[in-house]
């Protein structure tokens, strides 16, 4: 008994401080990623290198680079809710299929009523589904 009674005082410390260690990293791991950029999982439209990429930080301030434009909006995140307001979009010239896709982009973006997050992916939910990948550079 006496022997049982010493493991316990030693390794229940020991198991709450490894789990004060882990909880924040485990909540990081399924916490939105503010102030980091997300790259939409999607090929570049052909002659081109640029992928939208996507950035809100806490404040809600929201980075959006599509196709051709950029601008900034304003996001709103809670637990598994998103709603994001785009900005004007700073002029651009470019190709009439690519300004399509980020008024089909724009679209969709300002669609999003849900998110969710599978480790280094974040999927953003409303009329479509847009993934997004955590740049890891």
């Amino acid at each position: 008994m006496m022997v049982w009674l010493r493991w316990c005082c030693v390794c229940f410390p020991a198991w709450l401080f490894v789990c004060a260690c882990l909880g924040p990293v485990m909540a990081n791991e399924r916490g939105f990623s503010f102030g980091r950029e997300m790259i939409l999982d999607t090929a570049p439209v052909a002659g081109s290198k640029r992928v939208p990429i996507l950035e809100i930080d806490e404040n809600g301030a929201a980075s959006i680079d599509l196709w051709c434009a950029s601008l900034h909006g304003q996001a709103n995140v809670s637990d598994d809710t998103i709603s994001i307001v785009p900005g004007p979009a700073q002029p651009a010239s470019c190709a009439p299929e690519r300004q399509t896709g980020d008024e089909n982009l724009l679209t969709s973006i300002a669609q999003v009523t849900n998110w969710r997050r599978n480790g280094n992916v974040i999927e953003l939910r409303g009329a479509s589904t847009l993934r997004f990948r955590l740049m890891t550079n």
